[in-house]
């Protein structure tokens, strides 16, 4: 521990007190987070953490400091499973050759750079660009990135202008290079990209609308999905995601037998819903607990656990989703689960994931820790 005349100095945030400052009791804020608030003395720069405020959601005054969860997790011994063969379009594949640098795409939702998440995103461009990484940063709040679908997405003559259809007119429009330029930015970035870290504090139990506009206008159709190729045959199955998310609340309050209700049930549509279903292989979440209460000391911890962590994340393994193999893909069969599969099932204890759970107890951190 250090002594209460030591500063520590981090990237990002300069010199910070070891001295941890606490939460006022009266501070009712959700997703709150410790501000530096620049100080000079003696000619040299400290940041001193100060409340700010913040969306609506979680943390509540009188919440003990947290448990910290994912910034000592060690890498797996085990190596990344073989990858599938890539029949997906040409713009989603990439062939490096053997000394190529993999390439990692940063999504920030975040408004303000003196946030623990914009923190966080330093930390980990920091961690990646040290291993070698050629790291991309899309900062959404500060490129002002519009999250809102609509007609503007789409340049030229609509094919039904008397019947708008946005799914079909942004999949046409993608074909035919007829999209708007922001999103093409935003496309040709994730194409490069092995890795992709999405960076955001939770708010109402899911991402900022900022992003959740950047995943509806980004992820169009035939560039990240079809109904033939989707989850584990989706177009980014041989990219990897993970989730870096904060919360306002503590771990417990997002426990089984916590106010929030389980995280692993919070997560489900994100982590399969969305990147999984694109093809994504979904690493463990970097979840930070309560950040708002949590003092400077304990910050550094996390930080450096997240940098310890990017170090070896290419090796990590991905969290277990139900192959797409259990089930009859086509229209005629409903999409359903074999019946083969639904028998073999029928003894088994718990179910197979968060969303198959077939009516039984669901497998104790499925989307938060990845199978041994």
């Amino acid at each position: 521990m250090l002594s209460p005349s030591q500063e520590t100095c981090i990237p990002s945030l300069g010199c910070i007190h070891s001295t941890p400052q606490t939460t006022p009791p009266s501070w009712n804020c959700s997703h709150s987070e410790l501000r530096p608030v620049p100080q000079r003395s003696g000619g040299r720069l400290r940041l001193c953490w100060s409340p700010s405020s913040c969306g609506p959601g979680g943390a509540r005054p009188g919440i003990k400091p947290p448990e910290l969860s994912g910034q000592h997790r060690k890498a797996p011994k085990t190596s990344a499973p073989p990858q599938l063969p890539d029949h997906s379009s040409p713009a989603n594949q990439r062939t490096a050759g053997p000394m190529a640098a993999r390439k990692a795409l940063i999504i920030l939702a975040h408004e303000e750079r003196t946030s623990f998440n914009y923190a966080m995103k330093e930390a980990a461009v920091e961690a990646l660009k040290r291993k070698g990484w050629e790291v991309t940063v899309s900062d959404l709040y500060a490129m002002n990135f519009n999250p809102v679908i609509s007609r503007k997405d789409i340049t030229g003559k609509p094919k039904d202008p008397e019947n708008f259809k946005y799914p079909v007119e942004s999949v046409l429009a993608y074909k035919e290079g007829r999209l708007s330029l922001d999103i093409v930015a935003e496309q040709k970035k994730l194409e490069a990209a092995d890795l992709v870290i999405f960076q955001f504090p939770l708010q109402w139990f899911g991402t900022p609308a900022i992003l959740k506009g950047w995943f509806e206008r980004v992820l169009i159709g035939e560039f990240a999905y079809t109904y033939a190729a989707m989850y584990d045959k989706g177009p980014f199955r041989n990219k990897k995601a993970v989730l870096s998310v904060t919360t306002g609340g503590s771990g417990s309050m997002y426990s089984l037998q916590g106010i929030h209700g389980d995280m692993n049930i919070i997560l489900w549509p994100i982590q399969s819903g969305i990147l999984h279903f694109c093809g994504f292989q979904v690493l463990e979440p970097q979840l930070t607990y309560s950040v708002g209460h949590i003092p400077a000391d304990a910050r550094i911890q996390i930080l450096e656990g997240w940098k310890k962590r990017l170090e070896n994340i290419w090796d990590e393994t991905p969290l277990y989703f139900v192959p797409s193999s259990f089930f009859d893909l086509n229209f005629q069969a409903g999409f359903l689960m074999k019946k083969e599969v639904q028998e073999e099932q029928k003894n088994k204890k718990s179910g197979l994931s968060v969303g198959h759970h077939l009516g039984k107890p669901i497998p104790a951190d499925n989307q938060i820790k990845a199978r041994e």
